[in-house]
């Protein structure tokens, strides 16, 4: 049975910490092979595992034994296998699955990138176009298809996850219309078109993105009279006059990038208007592994940068926004509530 030390002295945490890339590689490979998928409710042997797995009985053993010991499945004393709430969550069929998540974290660029972190830091730039010489979403379309279609099946994973959070945050009353800019497939339109019968939604975003639109916003969906799909770039124009605008998860690239964004979002709005803002932050959050984390990945890959609170005050400030309460919305994202003042 596999135990662990729930307080290693610092010598040994030390040394856990620069094996990090095991454990990650764990999941990436637990994910792979569909170990979580394979184990039901009932605890099985490493063998009848490997069976279901097509993998050899001592090496799954292995990584079942590591994982166990991150409270990623747990060892029983008979010896066999079962689940825990960590490793549910790679099932794909999991509500609340982050398999796509844990791959997307995992993928095989990220390791090319992850040691030259001091360069990066040094610099104060990406190097991805360094390693692979060419932007990094560029790369991911043309190079990259496998990754891509992980990178896609994450964002929308987090956003369908956090999309209902939003809806029960978000106070809409007397709202006829909303804007959810750069928003992805739309879930979370679709998630406030539903709560609210007589709202109205435009979802902007490009063009590769939209042609996947949550089928309950396109043509023949449930919400389709009332939901308006638009392709474009928000960082070169926000065509969509609402009552609220909502910016989630997209204020993290390169400064000039959210300057642009925001400044669009600006001219588009009537005076009065709200702009919802929605973002993960590396301070005053409960989820600063993950999102210190996050915030190193952005910095590797696009030269992005996630916000600590005043970081993102100082840039809806500086786009003449009024900010009003910033609220939690749940453990790693916090909405922004802004106005539009008078011109």
């Amino acid at each position: 049975m596999t135990t662990v030390d729930p307080a290693p002295p610092p010598p040994m945490r030390l040394r856990e910490l620069v094996f990090g890339a095991a454990c990650a590689a764990a999941v990436r490979a637990a994910a792979r092979l569909g170990v979580a998928d394979a184990l039901g409710d009932t605890p099985m042997t490493a063998e009848a595992l490997a069976a279901e797995v097509k993998t050899e009985p001592r090496t799954l053993r292995r990584l079942l034994r590591a994982l166990s010991c991150q409270g990623v499945f747990t060892e029983r004393p008979d010896g066999t296998f079962a689940h825990t709430d960590m490793s549910r969550l790679l099932r794909e069929d999991d509500p609340h699955s982050l398999r796509y998540i844990a791959l997307w974290c995992t993928e095989p660029w990220t390791w090319d990138v992850w040691p030259r972190l001091d360069e990066a830091v040094r610099s104060g730039r990406n190097v991805f176009q360094d390693v692979y010489d060419r932007e990094f979403f560029t790369y991911l379309n043309e190079e990259a298809p496998e990754s891509a279609h992980v990178f896609n099946r994450a964002m929308t994973t987090s956003s369908r996850q956090s999309a209902q959070d939003v809806a029960e945050l978000l106070d809409l009353t007397g709202v006829s219309s909303v804007a959810d800019i750069g928003g992805g497939q739309g879930h979370v339109l679709a998630s406030l078109l539903e709560k609210h019968p007589a709202l109205h939604g435009t979802l902007l975003d490009l063009p590769g993105v939209v042609g996947n639109a949550d089928p309950r916003l396109r043509e023949g969906g449930a919400l389709a009279s009332r939901a308006r799909v638009v392709a474009g770039d928000c960082r070169e124009d926000i065509p969509v006059r609402a009552d609220v605008y909502i910016i989630k998860n997209i204020l993290e690239w390169d400064d000039d990038s959210t300057r642009r964004t925001l400044a669009n979002v600006r001219r588009a709005a009537l005076p009065g208007a709200r702009v919802v803002v929605i973002e993960n932050l590396v301070d005053d959050t409960p989820s600063m592994r993950f999102t210190t984390a996050m915030d190193l990945l952005l910095l590797l890959n696009v030269g992005g940068a996630k916000h600590t609170r005043q970081s993102m005050v100082d840039r809806l400030t500086d786009a003449g926004l009024v900010i009003g309460e910033i609220r939690p919305v749940n453990a790693y994202l916090h909405a922004f509530e802004c106005t539009v003042p008078p011109a």
